[in-house]
């Protein structure tokens, strides 16, 4: 079998499926390459004897992704009915195989303007959360900023339009001021962009145990859930209003104004640490995609964070 750099350039054939899967030789097998990944390849494969999720591990995707946690995520948020059941982990060959989940539609930023869906969002990231369950990961922010500052500069690239370290320092004073203790942490996905959420159609939600689920757990780990949100809320970049009525589905009637206050503080802390992922893919992937401008923004979108919670709090960093 080849190694996940050859998988990456080979063509995903019925032959290739067949390497991975050595079951379904000898059945009809149908393949769809699925768009979205900007870190990996994912394809879908279809046969009687399954349906499931492919994903190809882009290059160097190990410098920031274990995937021996990743897997063991999969597992976990599988049995607390959130995410896919993990069908196959390979990591010597740079490849994850999930279940995929049929009978439905990946959310777009402009769902979350819906405010119907509100509670069918909320209630998977709620279960995360509450869950109890204890993810190999620990992902602090602040740490993994600098985790990614520190890959970057192994790599000896410059970017001298970009304040990285001044901005960095700005972030180390803000953790200072928010000090959650990472045993407080808890259950995350860490990366809820609107792509990772599956709303099953109304039609087939009697085939399924909830009606959203959440895909792609490469970052799950323990973290703050302040954080998970923040992210959320800098992925799918929605008006204020709806951002305060996703909080306040998510509060429940408790908690309301402290998820918010700190929701908001982190919200610098996701930018930077995409910002910074960014520019390490601009200078290790082959896969076609503007890394640059993608990180430009998230740079940009934290500096004017920084600013709103000086405005709206009062926390000037």
């Amino acid at each position: 079998m080849s190694d996940s750099t050859n998988l990456l350039e080979r063509e995903f054939t019925e032959d290739v499926c067949c390497e991975l899967l050595p079951d379904w030789k000898g059945l009809d097998i149908k393949i769809t390459q699925l768009s979205g990944g900007i870190t990996n390849k994912l394809y879908r494969v279809q046969s009687e004897a399954g349906d499931y999720t492919v994903r190809i591990y882009g290059d160097q995707t190990e410098l920031f992704i274990d995937r021996e946690y990743e897997a063991k995520t999969i597992e976990a948020m599988a049995e607390i009915g959130v995410g896919s059941k993990l069908i196959k982990f390979m990591p010597e060959i740079g490849v994850t195989i999930v279940e995929f989940i049929g009978d439905s539609i990946v959310l777009t930023n402009d769902h979350f303007l819906d405010r119907s869906l509100y509670p069918k969002i909320v209630d998977p990231i709620l279960k995360i959360h509450q869950s109890g369950v204890q993810l190999p990961k620990m992902f602090n922010p602040l740490v993994e900023v600098n985790k990614m500052f520190g890959i970057l500069k192994d790599l000896e690239v410059e970017y001298p339009e970009f304040d990285i370290a001044g901005t960095i320092d700005r972030l180390e004073k803000l953790a200072t001021i928010i000090d959650i203790p990472e045993s407080e942490y808890t259950a995350c996905h860490n990366d809820l962009l609107a792509d990772n959420f599956i709303l099953i159609n109304e039609e087939a939600r009697h085939k399924y145990d909830a009606p959203m689920y959440i895909i792609d757990w490469e970052y799950g780990g323990m973290a703050p859930r302040y954080y998970d949100i923040g992210d959320m809320f800098q992925e799918i970049l929605v008006p204020r209003e709806a951002e305060k009525e996703i909080v306040a589905e998510y509060s429940k009637g408790d908690n309301y104004d402290q998820n918010l206050y700190y929701i908001d503080l982190f919200k610098p802390f996701p930018d930077i640490y995409w910002f910074l992922w960014s520019l390490i893919q601009l200078n290790i992937s082959k896969i076609e995609f503007d890394y640059y401008h993608y990180g430009k923004v998230k740079y940009e979108n934290a500096l004017g964070n920084l600013e709103f919670i000086k405005k709206e709090h009062g926390v000037a960093i």
